[in-house]
């Protein structure tokens, strides 16, 4: 059984690039696979191991500077979330592009998992979903508003565009595991506004800690490791990757004239070329002579 942490943590890290040997280093020696970022802003990430190696990877990180408080989402999958482990270097742990926004000053209220259904059915709240439109797809809460974003990079633009929607109104937000929230509220009251709040520990916790016949949650939640979706008590779900596109389809989706196993799908087949689908093909193949050599699992 594989332990699977979700963290980040807004800190100042004046060389991230000191810290990334040794993290690196820590992981591999403790069979941990994943993705961790690192910038100046903190570190972010999704990590899957055995219980010691885990404990082992997130002792290690709550002795980075700032990193004592660190707090982190942990579910369990019977196979190996991940391939490898990487520890990548970025400008951001969560891209935004607004240099302003300082989750370290201030950020909206929290709002605990349990006294989120009543304040997003208030008559004076709006509610919005600060996940990319592919996620926002195969599910979310009930009457939120979808910004139909392809990157966080878009959310400031398509706020300044619809604010005036959201006049008088208290405004909630949420995401996957509450990062990109951290940076989305802290633009907000940057922007003026009063009353914003987000959900504490995201969807993962929501979905975790909500029993499902009290739950507004609909569909499933995306996560960024090869489950592809969970939903409530985090069981996995029945997504799969279309890797022509990395966009979560159904088991279902296979019988489509657009599927192509590792090539295509409906959402993407008119968005590569041919030349793009040849490599594609190709990397399939190569994928298939590794498998049978026993290279891969």
């Amino acid at each position: 059984m594989y332990t699977i942490a979700a963290l980040y943590q807004f800190t100042r890290f004046d060389d991230p690039a000191a810290l990334q040997p040794g993290l690196l280093a820590l992981c591999e020696q403790h069979d941990v696979q994943g993705s961790l970022l690192l910038a100046q802003e903190g570190i972010n990430g999704t990590i899957a191991g055995p219980r010691a190696g885990i404990d082992a990877v997130i002792a290690h990180i709550r002795t980075l500077p700032g990193c004592a408080g660190l707090d982190w989402k942990e579910a369990t999958s019977d196979h190996a979330p991940f391939g490898k482990m990487k520890v990548r270097l970025k400008k951001e742990i969560v891209t935004m592009g607004q240099p302003d926004v300082d989750p370290r000053a201030t950020v909206g209220n929290y709002v605990e998992p349990e006294d989120w259904n009543d304040l997003i059915r208030s008559d004076d709240v709006v509610v919005i979903d600060t996940r990319n439109d592919y996620e926002v797809a195969i599910g979310t809460f009930e009457g939120a508003v979808d910004p139909k974003t392809a990157s966080f990079r878009d959310f400031p633009q398509w706020w300044e565009q619809n604010k005036d929607r959201f006049h008088n109104k208290r405004v909630a937000m949420f995401c996957t595991g509450g990062i990109r929230c951290e940076k989305s509220t802290n633009f907000l009251l940057g922007q003026g506004v009063e009353d914003v709040y987000h959900l504490k520990g995201g969807i993962l916790r929501y979905l975790e800690e909500m029993p499902a016949e009290q739950s507004t949650w609909q569909g499933e939640c995306f996560v960024f490791d090869n489950r592809v979706s969970v939903g409530h008590g985090l069981r996995e779900g029945p997504h799969f990757l279309c890797h022509g596109c990395r966009r979560p389809i159904l088991p279902s989706d296979q019988a489509r004239p657009e599927y192509e196993a590792g090539v295509s799908c409906h959402h993407c087949i008119d968005e590569t070329s041919e030349y793009d689908k040849e490599r594609f093909r190709e990397r399939q193949k190569q994928i298939r002579l590794a498998r049978e050599r026993g290279e891969l699992t």
